[in-house]
């Protein structure tokens, strides 16, 4: 990606502001909670989000974790009820986030979710997430601003720096100081109904359970776990066989087009990597809806390429 010029925001109200604005604008914007410092996109923004995973190099569309600012906001975007509506209650805000049904008319990106449909919510404590939050009105993508597979970042400095850090790839950082907790958020779900703990973090699991009035769940341990929002090996697949590489449909197949391939639908009619990354999911979902099996473009095998290419995989691959 070209490389950008990353303002550094001080921690006041005109920070605050800025860092609103870039949000809004579809920027990606470093925010510290009281975790570690997350790279913020509006989540309701598909390509905004692609650009998230473009900053950090992630190797594939694992499920992001959506900020909210406060328990009502995130019962809009996923269903709180049960042990999950305890949690939140007890919990929030703070170091927690809670896998839940997604709503049908959250409004959330694809691209947030993977396809799935669940979605990992949170409503940060810390005074500057939550200043941004609330001016911005959005409700934030947000996983640690680093580039993938490097240390979580805890101050603005660890954002910037050369080696693992994303200067020139985001447009801005708010700088907050160091975060006070300095793990990531703890991750619990439902699995058949049971509570899992998809991911120690910063809320003692003992804390969750002494709540619930039960122990956890551990979760199975999988060779590619997402580290967030704890999806594990779950990905979403079409119903329809998928057909790679193809240059134009068969009979009987709803085609979807990249660049010069035009489909019935397309990822991206002028060859955008970025703007395909956004649509894949809520494509392949259309493309579902039809109930004909599904042919796909070739997509090139670099940059946000390869992640395309990584779930259309799973996607075409034999079930």
């Amino acid at each position: 990606m070209p490389a950008v010029s990353t303002l550094t925001l001080r921690p006041d109200a005109s920070g605050i502001a800025r860092a609103a604005r870039l949000l809004a604008e579809g920027g990606t914007v470093a925010l510290p909670t009281e975790t570690v410092y997350g790279l913020a996109a509006n989540a309701r923004d598909g390509a905004a989000v692609a650009r998230i995973y473009q900053a950090k190099g992630r190797p594939s569309f694992n499920p992001l974790i959506v900020h909210c600012a406060d328990m009502a906001a995130a019962a809009r975007i996923g269903r709180l009820e049960g042990e999950a509506e305890a949690l939140a209650r007890a919990f929030w805000p703070g170091p927690l986030t809670l896998v839940v049904p997604l709503r049908a008319d959250a409004g959330i990106a694809g691209i947030v979710t993977a396809g799935l449909n669940s979605v990992g919510l949170r409503v940060p404590a810390h005074k500057l997430a939550q200043a941004v939050l609330r001016e911005s009105g959005l409700a934030l993508a947000m996983p640690s601003a680093n580039a993938s597979g490097r240390i979580s970042p805890t101050t603005a400095a660890h954002v910037l720096d050369p080696e693992g850090g994303l200067a020139g790839r985001i447009a801005a950082v708010l700088d907050g100081g160091a975060c006070p907790v300095g793990v990531e958020s703890t991750i619990i779900g439902w699995r058949d109904g049971a509570a899992v703990l998809l991911r120690p973090g910063g809320i003692a699991a003992e804390a969750v359970e002494a709540v619930l009035g039960h122990p956890l769940t551990p979760a199975a341990v999988g060779g590619n776990t997402p580290d967030s929002p704890g999806q594990l090996l779950s990905h979403y697949a079409p119903a329809a066989p998928v057909r790679l590489g193809a240059q134009a449909a068969r009979a009987g197949e709803t085609l979807i087009g990249f660049g010069p391939v035009a489909g019935d639908l397309t990822l991206s009619a002028s060859g955008d990597l970025a703007e395909a990354a956004a649509r894949l999911f809520d494509t392949l979902r259309e493309a579902d809806r039809r109930g004909l099996p599904i042919a796909v473009a070739p997509i090139p095998a670099q940059g946000l390429g390869l992640a395309i290419n990584d779930r259309l995989s799973r996607a075409a691959a034999p079930r």
